[in-house]
């Protein structure tokens, strides 16, 4: 036998030795180890298997009342979004609580829906970007059923030039405004809409009609 397959050997030998020693001293962890990894695997992979399955039924159940919604079923469609409120998963509840809040507005339940609008633009537990929207919402009921300081309360946060809702919010504000006799007022809203960048189309020529109507009134001062 050469020296090299002897030392070889007596290597294999010393490390098998080295190896039941240290099987014997812990290998019961080493297999406790690798069940923890398996469980841990298993768990994670079950949990996201959960949270898709959820996700899908709430999705599908969303879909369902919206479409109870546009077929005029109203009733059934409130019924089956309150259900989902406190049965969905995810960002659906909130979501089902905003479109509940909307079918109560298309029946004619304003006072509810302002109350709903209003509720969901409080609640801390709901998406930031769902309570905005959800205060611009309860803001336009309000200019046909509350006072401008209502709208205020709703939409004057939301007029800020950073606020991607500026516009809206604005909107709102001078519309209030304008119903209210307010025309100064009224036209320093329009104003701020006209002269501002990236504003979705429709609220600009709406602005513009009013600016123009409040022109034509020769109320509210000289316009800029």
């Amino acid at each position: 036998m050469s020296d090299d397959s002897f030392i070889r050997e007596v290597d294999e030998e010393l490390r098998s030795d080295r190896m039941k020693s240290i099987w014997k001293r812990f290998g019961k962890y080493i297999i406790g180890l690798a069940v923890l990894i398996v469980v841990g695997t298993a768990g994670v992979r079950g949990y996201e298997y959960w949270q898709q399955t959820q996700a899908s039924r709430s999705g599908d159940a969303f879909l369902a009342a919206l479409n109870l919604a546009r077929e005029g079923r109203q009733d059934e469609a409130l019924a089956a979004l309150r259900e989902l409120e406190t049965t969905g998963y995810g960002s659906y509840p909130a979501l089902a609580r905003m479109r509940a809040a909307t079918v109560l507005a298309d029946r004619g339940d304003h006072e509810a829906a302002i109350a709903d609008f209003s509720t969901i633009g409080n609640d801390r537990s709901v998406p930031a970007a769902i309570r905005d929207i959800a205060r611009i919402r309860a803001a336009y009921l309000l200019v046909d059923f509350g006072s401008y300081d209502d709208v205020a309360v709703q939409a004057e946060a939301l007029s800020g030039a950073d606020n991607p809702l500026r516009h809206s919010a604005r909107e709102a504000l001078g519309l209030s405004a304008w119903k209210q006799g307010d025309f100064v007022q009224a036209r320093q809203w329009f104003e701020l809409i006209a002269g501002d960048t990236g504003v979705p189309g429709g609220i600009s020529q709406r602005a513009q009609l009013m600016l123009d109507v409040i022109a034509a009134s020769g109320q509210g001062g000289q316009q800029s």
